[in-house]
């Protein structure tokens, strides 16, 4: 499993928005890999920002 996939998992068993800390915490992964995955996840248009620093799948 890649980080975006693992990244996105994390986010479909959140019930609510996460930090990329918790993602990174929860995922076992290291927090710059997770920003750089958010950032691309962004783009594809797979996960939002309901606010914030908060992030959720889309």
């Amino acid at each position: 499993m890649d980080i975006k996939e693992a990244v996105l998992k994390v986010l479909e068993e959140s019930p609510e928005p996460m930090r990329p800390g918790d993602i990174a915490q929860k995922a076992g992964l290291d927090k710059k890999e997770v920003d750089k995955a958010i950032k691309d996840l962004k783009k594809e248009e797979k996960i939002i920002s309901p606010k914030r620093c908060f992030y959720s799948k889309a």
